[in-house]
C-alpha cells in the first residue's frame, strides 16, 4: 500500500535515526509533497549534505515527488484552526492535506500530530 511521507520520516531515514528502518520498508510505495520535499532539501543543506541528484535517487527507490495541488492548498488552510493549538506547520498541514487528499495513510516522527484526529491514518515511526 502506498503512504505519504511526512519530511520527518524521511530525514529518519536518510540520517540513520530510530524509526529509518520503518521508513525504507515503504520507500517502493511511498509519496511526498514538494512541500515537505523542499522541508528535507532544507534539513540536509543545513547539515552540509550535497543534495544535488536526490530527487533522483529516491525516485529510483520509487519515492514520488507530488506537486502541491490547488486542493491541498485548501485542505491546509482549513486545517489551520484545529491545528493551531497542536502547533502544526504549513509543511506539517500539507503533509496531512496530501494524506487526506489521496485517503492513504502518513509515516511521521512528528509526536504532536497524535491529538490530529480528522479519520486520517497516522503511523508514527518512533
Amino acid at each position: 500500500m502506498t503512504v505519504v511521507l511526512d519530511a520527518s520520516a524521511l530525514l529518519a531515514f536518510l540520517h540513520n535515526e530510530p524509526g529509518g528502518d520503518i521508513v525504507r520498508d515503504h520507500l517502493g510505495k511511498s509519496i511526498i509533497s514538494t512541500v515537505n520535499w523542499c522541508e528535507v532539501i532544507q534539513k540536509c543543506v543545513e547539515r552540509g549534505v550535497d543534495t544535488v541528484g536526490m530527487a533522483e535517487k529516491f525516485a529510483s527507490l520509487g519515492v514520488r515527488i507530488l506537486p502541491y495541488t490547488i486542493t491541498q492548498a485548501e485542505i491546509a488552510g482549513q486545517l489551520w484552526l484545529e491545528t493551531r493549538p497542536l502547533g502544526l506547520s504549513l509543511g506539517d498541514r500539507s503533509c496531512l492535506a496530501l494524506g487526506l487528499e489521496k485517503k492513504l495513510p502518513v509515516l511521521t516522527a512528528d509526536k504532536a500530530w497524535q491529538s490530529f484526529n480528522k479519520g486520517l491514518e497516522i503511523r508514527f515511526i518512533r
